[in-house]
């Protein structure tokens, strides 16, 4: 989720579990796991927005799907590496 904390307003929600990101159903969850990390970038560049101040895994230890994530958003300069 990108959340605005000002407005209380969700403004982006991927999941790996989404149709319109799995779309072929051959797509691993790590797969989907990138991609869910692109369309956060998408969304963060319509929006023009270009930092996250803060980043929270929810509890989830850093596993492969998470690391995806994290490369897919990181790339564009999202998470400092």
């Amino acid at each position: 989720m990108l959340v605005d904390d000002k407005n209380k307003k969700c403004l982006f929600y991927g999941s790996t579990l989404q149709k319109s990101i799995r779309q072929n159903p051959s797509c691993t969850t790590i797969e989907a796991a990138k991609l869910v990390g692109e369309e956060l970038v998408k969304a963060c560049n319509d929006l023009n927005i270009n930092e996250i101040s803060s980043y929270d895994r929810n509890g989830f230890a850093c596993g492969e799907r998470m690391q995806a994530f994290e490369i897919a958003i990181s790339r564009h300069g999202f998470l400092p590496r």
